[in-house]
């Protein structure tokens, strides 16, 4: 079996959330904006352009630029797949290039892209690996060996990555892993060194506590109350803020399987569009468009502040201790405990909350999040924004 050892990379964590409580006020999400170019970067705040300069390496006007690279990446990145149609192979955004890449089975399709486009021509299609993977779901069921870390769709090597941690491989893992390699010639494993865990029962970005004892970090606020991880509770858990006063209560909320969760709020409860930065502001939320693979993120909590870092692939299986979760993101950004359900931001679209992963902050690690859009579809929702 040949496997390939798969680097941390190391990041640093948090971000919070877009809902508070009636003693907040949204004065601070409005201060020092960044200048933006004439290519029309998202609108961000000062605070934030610094977070990405920071975590990212960059200067203020590499920000800028690659704020209004990723937002022409983002847009283009739908027609892309429409066009190429069945021959469609995955993409993402290139930091390198400041384009989108993307990928094809059908040689002549990959000619007719758009400008500001790369193309590369590779042998399975999304839709094919996307049946390897429904496969593996398959016959993993609830749950995998515990030395399974889980697995996706890998757009950048045409291939589904089955990630290992090599210190904990055991016979059970063994077969699994001799199995599902069978199961198709673009299946490949990955040895890493840690494993995912979710992140609860201790104070995160703007934090509430769970039938007054374990805590969990408020995601987005939407019409009617906020969304978070499911692993935080179930429905007719209670949900308070940091003085005891009741919030409201769990409406809905899935896990494992998938990680969300819908509070619903009391009447009093004042909700805001935004995200806490930890730095003296707020962040603007003023939607949900999904960004590519490749984008810049940013994420907050109480634990360890705001930090940013790279979106590195979506459709991830998830195996933790309390069973598998489906449709995971991965990113380089790290977390703690007491980070589940946080909120995730790039530039000033919502992408999801905090699921759990590997790591820590002082040494980097691996974070993963549920995706936004999944849960306001769900439960009926709409999100609340900054203006």
């Amino acid at each position: 079996m040949r496997r390939t050892s798969v680097a941390r990379a190391c990041a640093t964590a948090l971000l919070a959330a877009g809902l508070s409580a009636a003693f907040i006020t949204p004065a601070a999400a409005t201060a020092d904006l960044a200048p933006t170019s004439a290519t029309s970067a998202p609108k961000v705040t000062q605070a934030m352009s610094e977070a990405l300069q920071r975590d990212l390496g960059l200067s203020a006007d590499q920000v800028t630029t690659r704020l209004a690279q990723e937002e022409t990446a983002r847009a283009v990145e739908r027609a892309t797949r429409a066009a190429l149609g069945d021959s469609y192979a995955g993409s993402w955004f290139d930091p390198k290039s400041g384009t989108l890449v993307t990928q094809t089975t059908d040689r002549a399709k990959a000619a007719r892209v758009s400008d500001g486009v790369t193309a590369r021509v590779v042998s399975h299609s999304r839709a094919e690996l996307d049946a390897v993977k429904t496969r593996i779901d398959r016959f993993a069921g609830k749950a995998a060996p515990r030395a399974i870390n889980g697995w996706h769709v890998d757009d950048k090597t045409n291939s589904v990555t089955v990630a290992v941690n090599r210190h904990k491989l055991d016979a059970a893992a063994e077969a699994f892993l001799s199995s599902v390699e069978g199961m198709h010639t673009s299946v490949r494993v990955v040895e890493e060194t840690h494993s995912p865990q979710t992140y609860a029962d201790v104070v995160g970005g703007w934090p509430y506590w769970m039938n007054f004892s374990g805590r969990c970090s408020i995601g987005f606020a939407v019409h009617g109350g906020f969304v978070s991880a499911g692993h935080c509770g179930t429905p007719g858990t209670t949900a308070s803020d940091s003085n005891g006063a009741v919030l409201g209560s769990f409406a809905g909320s899935t896990f494992p399987g998938n990680d969300y969760s819908f509070i619903s709020t009391n009447a009093g409860v004042t909700l805001w569009g935004y995200m806490e930065g930890y730095d003296g502001y707020w962040y603007y939320v003023y939607g949900s468009a999904q960004v590519p693979a490749g984008s810049g993120i940013c994420r907050s909590g109480s634990t360890t502040g705001m930090w940013c870092g790279t979106l590195l692939d979506r459709g991830w299986t998830v195996n933790y201790p309390q069973g598998t979760v489906y449709n995971l993101t991965r990113t380089n950004v790290c977390a703690e405990p007491g980070d589940s359900g946080g909120s995730w931001l790039s530039a000033n679209q919502a992408q999801g909350v905090t699921s759990g992963g590997s790591g820590n902050c002082s040494s980097g690690g691996t974070t993963y999040y549920q995706e936004v859009n999944p849960i306001l579809s769900a439960y009926g929702l709409t999100l609340l924004t900054s203006s």
